[in-house]
């Protein structure tokens, strides 16, 4: 099923590239759209994660710069049978995280610094437990393709109505077109990113929860990323906002919270302090 997920994403883009470049340059474009449409899927594949790594600001930390998150992220490792991400810090006051990568092997978890700050151990645990995963179950890399391809797909619908559409008004309809994508496409990806984000975030609480043991901890840290994600901005483009625990407060909340990627934090809540779990 993920494999299926990765493939539609990557035929979505191209379809789109293609789309975009016939209406905009003819045959000449259909063709010009079909190239870039093979280089963004290389992109998107291989280097999703270190585009939602450097879009966020993360840096790689070292286990001496961190212990304490080097010890809960190898001791869940081991009982989960992964091979240790590679470790980020996203230098932000809000508490946050995300897990991104091609598959376990290839796997990168980001904390920001209000993370570390702000959990005690119990909750720490139990938001790395829901990052590890999105790696065992391999979410990262179709989350993390959908984040590369909400970010081309606004960039193209903008290039396309300032470079093609507004010439093109006087000759049939071009700049209608255009400005269509322009309003429909950054909609469009983000409803691509709804899709797959929801249910992927009840499944990594419910088996997060369960690699830990309790859902305590999980419930705990949800409470607090929620509250002060309400008070404190994260400097992250809207595209890759779903790929963290809980849906970030950016320059765009209004906007976002129409279309937001997250369930809400009160029905994830509410599941986890009903599951039963058989140690």
């Amino acid at each position: 099923m993920k494999i299926l997920k990765t493939a539609f994403l990557l035929t979505a883009l191209t379809l789109l590239l293609l789309f975009v470049g016939e209406t905009f340059g003819g045959r000449n474009g259909l063709e010009l759209g079909l190239v870039i449409a093979v280089v963004m899927n290389g992109v998107a594949y291989f280097f999703s994660d270190k585009i939602a790594l450097m879009s966020s600001g993360a840096r790689p930390i070292s286990r001496e710069q961190s212990p304490r998150l080097y010890a809960v992220m190898e001791r869940l490792a081991a009982k989960a049978n992964l091979p240790v991400p590679k470790l980020y810090m996203i230098p932000q006051p809000a508490p946050n995280a995300f897990a991104t990568g091609r598959n376990p092997s290839h796997a990168s978890v980001a904390v920001t610094e209000g993370l570390m700050q702000l959990m005690n151990d119990d909750e720490l645990e139990g938001v790395i437990a829901h990052e590890l995963s999105h790696v065992r179950n391999y979410d990262i890399l179709t989350s993390s393709i959908a984040a590369t391809i909400a970010g081309a797909v606004t960039f193209i619908s903008r290039m396309g109505f300032w470079f093609g559409g507004g010439d093109r008004d006087r000759e049939g309809g071009g700049g209608i077109i255009g400005l269509l994508m322009l309003i429909l496409a950054p909609i469009g990806a983000m409803l691509l990113q709804l899709g797959i984000s929801r249910q992927r975030e009840y499944q990594a609480d419910a088996s997060g929860a369960t690699m830990v043991g309790h859902p305590y901890g999980l419930i705990s840290a949800l409470q607090k990323l929620g509250a002060y994600n309400k008070q404190i901005p994260m400097d992250v483009p809207q595209t890759t906002a779903s790929l963290f625990i809980v849906a970030p407060l950016t320059g765009r909340e209004i906007f976002s919270s129409m279309f937001s990627t997250h369930p809400p934090l009160a029905d994830r809540i509410a599941r986890l302090q009903s599951m039963t779990i058989t140690r």
